[in-house]
């Protein structure tokens, strides 16, 4: 039985985030998905998490798992959110995205809200953060300028989440087109979440060391070599 979930859609394909992290791997989290976890779990990954669709998932039901000593994670999407709000109480964020949060750089969640396929997850719009960095990009390889980039910015932010992408602003910004042929274009959300599930992987290691040393010691064995 796993003692570690993660709560993943869009951000990144299950089959990728298994090669790295060993854990069970559950839909975007809502309200009360915590709170039904059975008592085994003590790591929780948050990573994607319904919006609009269903209710958020609360930060006082992420600050009881807390308290309870489950070690909770977050980045990307609704992780970095609740991240960015519950740090203090411990939740551990991970990433970009949820320093951007955190530091008052962002503040609004359509800068990470996506629409996605049911069942596939697969996403059928690009995130804000992605776009804006993407745009970052193309400023400093000089194909647009800094008032350009501003001007996308601000256009692509107006329309509504859904119908945000980088295949918009090509037929906008033409010149954006040959510029995403020659460069791979950045997947803020995908980064952070394979930060999170590596950070998560290397606390599970260090609790179960610890719980080692802690029952050799019970058992009257010496650690020291």
């Amino acid at each position: 039985m796993h003692d570690t979930v993660v709560f993943l859609g869009p951000s990144m394909p299950v089959a990728e985030a298994r090669r790295l992290l060993d854990a069970e791997f559950l839909p975007p989290i809502c309200r009360g998905d915590i709170d039904r976890l059975p008592a085994s779990i003590r790591f929780i990954g948050v990573i994607d998490g319904e919006f609009f669709q269903k209710l958020a998932i609360s930060p006082k039901e992420i600050i009881r798992a807390l308290g309870r000593g489950i070690k909770v994670f977050g980045s990307s999407s609704m992780g970095a959110l609740r991240a960015a709000e519950t740090h203090t109480f411990g939740m551990m964020g991970i990433g970009r995205i949820f320093e951007q949060f955190r530091d008052g750089i962002l503040d609004a969640d359509d800068e990470v809200a996506v629409a996605y396929e049911p069942g596939t997850y697969r996403a059928l719009s690009d995130p804000m953060v992605n776009i804006r960095e993407a745009l970052a990009l193309a400023r400093s390889a000089g194909v647009i300028t800094e008032s350009q980039r501003h001007e996308l910015s601000s256009v692509i932010k107006a329309r509504y989440f859904p119908h945000r992408s980088w295949r918009a602003l090509e037929q906008i910004c033409p010149p954006l087109r040959k510029f995403a042929e020659k460069q791979l274009l950045p997947d803020l959300k995908r980064d952070d979440a394979c930060a999170l599930l590596t950070a998560m992987g290397c606390a599970r290691k260090s609790e179960a060391a610890k719980a080692q040393t802690t029952l050799l010691s019970a058992c009257g064995v010496s650690t020291l070599p």
